[in-house]
């Protein structure tokens, strides 16, 4: 048998399900567009990647590592998700229900919770339900409204025995690193005497891990897994407040010299979540800790909570934006509309920007196996060049991080992903002081 699917799309699935290879187990033109040649052909068999094809071109499915049956209970899976091809670019809506994920349906072919179904009623056609277990809502975008199949294929994922390729980012991953990491922010000192504490303001979508991630850095330097900050799975911001978190050296050790700053979440439509007017305030120093965020007003200057005369310490020293690596080739355009808007005010201020790529481990099976193969997967590397191109920073501006969510234990390696990211910042604070500094001298110089 013949695959249909292109040997380019075949490497993309490659690069962000590991080291694996697609092997056709189903053919629909050749088997029979019938669940009993479905499961005949898959039965027992995953993981699998399940794809449809359509006359108007496009090329969509789902992918679970659920062996198929005929049960006709739902299975759990939280790494399944539903996809589509724009080109030769894979757009990934991950599963929100996990103990929803597959439907082990007798009378159809591949069944993806609720959402979508390939070979619905044994005919060629697609039955689509956006929204219900999977995280996506425009059937257009996935099949452009054309609901008939002119192929569905079946593959099995296999493993592969070569090893990854050679990290494009050198990390050494000892417990040296992870103490000198440690150590270096510890007695980090800013450059300009007046802040002992440099402030970073932590921005990004709902959901996209800004409070997890103080939860984790947080977690490094406690020693154990802590949640001080309230984070968890939601449509709408848990974060209601502007929040300045101080991290401390232990549970008695003195403050580290960093303070995270977590806003609002991020959303879609307009009056929801942060209202991207209130930023300039955040940047300057304006709003006070436990500021209550009211999405549709701004702070007012005229506030009794209102600061009005900050200093250099009130002031943000660095904006760090949180994104959900599963979620930036679906990132919707009204979000990252915001996204610009907010650049635009930061870039306005001379201050400088990283983006801390989330959810790594959920976006390529390769890091969810090893998180030390972040930097070997060309899946990872392929989002943050994303990333970094809708944001419009550079590529070095960009570092992929792995939160603490359901772990009760501290992964060493997930820690020196973490301790980098804080270092970027530590680093990108001088950064602004230095640019401070050299305005002071000009401007005594002109004097």
């Amino acid at each position: 048998m013949n695959p249909k699917l292109t040997t380019s799309q075949q490497k993309t699935f490659c690069s962000q399900l590991g080291s694996v290879k697609l092997q056709l187990l189903y053919k629909a033109s050749i088997h029979g567009f019938t669940a009993a040649a479905f499961h005949q052909r898959c039965d027992t068999r995953g993981p699998t990647v399940s794809v449809g094809y359509n006359a108007s071109g496009f090329v969509f499915g789902g992918y679970t590592k659920q062996p198929f049956s005929q049960s006709g209970q739902y299975e759990y899976d939280d790494q399944a998700f539903l996809f589509t091809f724009s080109g030769e670019k894979l757009l990934k809506y991950p599963v929100d229900s996990h103990d929803y994920a597959v439907k082990m349906a007798g009378n159809s072919g591949p069944y993806f919770g609720d959402d979508l179904v390939l070979v619905n009623g044994s005919k060629p056609v697609v039955y689509i339900n956006p929204g219900h277990y999977y995280d996506f809502d425009n059937a257009a975008e996935m099949h452009g409204n054309d609901l008939n199949l002119t192929e569905c294929e079946v593959y099995q994922v296999e493993a592969e025995t070569t090893e990854p390729e050679k990290p494009w980012r050198t990390v050494i991953w000892e417990s040296e690193t992870r103490t000198e990491l440690m150590e270096s922010i510890r007695s980090y000192k800013p450059t300009v005497s007046s802040v002992s504490q440099i402030r970073v303001l932590l921005i990004g979508p709902v959901g996209a891990g800004k409070s997890s991630l103080f939860n984790s850095i947080n977690s490094v330097f406690r020693g154990h897994v802590t949640s001080q900050a309230i984070s968890g799975s939601s449509t709408t911001s848990l974060t209601t407040q502007f929040r300045s978190f101080s991290l401390k050296a232990g549970r008695e050790g003195k403050p580290l010299p960093i303070i995270l700053c977590d806003t609002m979440g991020l959303e879609e439509s307009t009056g929801s979540g942060l209202n991207v007017d209130d930023i300039s305030n955040i940047l300057k120093g304006h709003l006070p800790d436990r500021y209550q965020f009211n999405p549709s007003v701004p702070l007012d200057s005229e506030a009794p909570s209102y600061r009005k005369s900050p200093v250099l310490k009130d002031k943000i020293h660095c904006v760090t934006y949180i994104i959900d690596a599963c979620k930036v080739s679906i990132m919707p355009t009204k979000l990252e509309e915001k996204l610009e808007a907010i650049r635009r005010k930061v870039n306005l201020m001379g201050i400088p920007q990283l983006v801390l790529l989330t959810k790594v481990d959920e976006a390529c099976f390769l890091v969810k196996e090893d998180v030390r193969n972040v930097y070997k997967s060309d899946y990872i590397k392929e989002m943050m060049q994303e990333v970094s191109t809708r944001l419009g920073v550079p590529l070095s501006c960009v570092v992929p991080v792995k939160n603490y969510n359901e772990e009760l234990e501290l992964d060493p390696n997930c820690d020196i992903l973490l301790l980098s990211a804080v270092k970027q910042m530590l680093r990108f604070a001088d950064n602004y002081f230095d640019e401070i500094s050299d305005q002071f001298s000009n401007m005594e110089v002109k004097e």
